[in-house]
């Protein structure tokens, strides 16, 4: 079996001959942003970065989604940031599809290649920066970190997915699995970050319908995701962001693997007064 593909925004700008029409979409329920949208003009360059620029494909937006902002980032060589997160209460979701970057946490520099996590705690001073020379892309997935009773906030996490045996969804022989960098039943998390992998002719076979907010970045492959009431055909470098109870649903008819990298909220209350902090 080849090894894991992990798509990422290349940029640039389409040329005067290409077609308008894409598949955008934003609904009430559910947006998709796809690969080819993705392009030099709409990246933003953000404080305290250098030599850096990102894809903003989500950020908390009233009625919408409202937990978690991702970014898809590109840090060119020697770039990075000593300051980059500019909330004390926002914690990180790091994973990187192409180069290398370090990141310094807690006095410790770790290493970080294609296929790996981090999990940084909110408040931790982490650094990072580029030090080879080709430029690294990685997804930044923040989110405010919801405390709880007697509960302590998580510690730093560096892991490589090629080293997690994925875990098989029951009665599927395999073919649909997740890649979990933290322990489900660990309620010092508040949010999840997963790999989900379908094998050709798997499928979600029935609407989820939750809670659960999502960021879902195509990494590899095509599949057919059902969002609320419509049939959406997605690929590598495709980015789904669906708001609460927006159903769900996934049929991957291959040639090859469908994966992607998801966030989800979990393991909290709901807050009982909206705009609550």
């Amino acid at each position: 079996m080849a090894g894991p593909i992990y798509q990422s925004p290349r940029g640039g700008h389409p040329s005067q001959t290409e077609m308008t029409t894409s598949g955008a979409i934003f609904t009430e329920a559910y947006a998709v942003i796809p690969h080819s949208v993705m392009r030099d003009i709409v990246t933003s360059l953000l404080p305290g970065w250098e030599k850096a620029r990102a894809w903003i494909l989500a950020r908390p937006l009233s009625g919408f989604a409202e937990t978690f902002a991702q970014y898809a980032m590109e840090v060119e060589p020697g770039g990075g940031s000593s300051a980059p997160e500019p909330d004390e209460m926002a914690q990180a979701a790091l994973f990187v599809q192409s180069g290398e970057i370090e990141v310094t946490i807690a006095g410790e520099t770790r290493p970080m290649q294609p296929g790996g996590f981090a999990y940084l705690p909110p408040a931790s001073g982490w650094t990072l920066r580029n030090t080879s020379s080709e430029p690294a892309r990685f997804m930044w997935i923040r989110k405010r970190y919801e405390k709880a009773p007697g509960i302590d906030a998580p510690k730093p996490l560096f892991c490589n997915e090629q080293d997690i045996e994925p875990a098989a969804m029951p009665g599927t022989d395999g073919r649909w699995a997740t890649t979990r960098f933290v322990d489900t039943e660990d309620l010092a998390h508040d949010m999840h970050v997963n790999i989900v992998t379908f094998e050709p002719g798997a499928a979600i076979p029935f609407l989820e319908t939750h809670v659960m907010e999502h960021g879902l970045y195509v990494l590899e492959g095509k599949a057919v995701y059902r969002l609320n009431g419509d049939w959406v055909e997605v690929e590598a470098g495709d980015f789904m962001w669906l708001r609460a109870f927006c159903p769900q649903a996934c049929y991957a008819g291959g040639p090859g693997r469908f994966r992607y990298l998801l966030y989800k909220d979990v393991n909290r209350h709901p807050r009982l007064t909206l705009g609550a902090s």
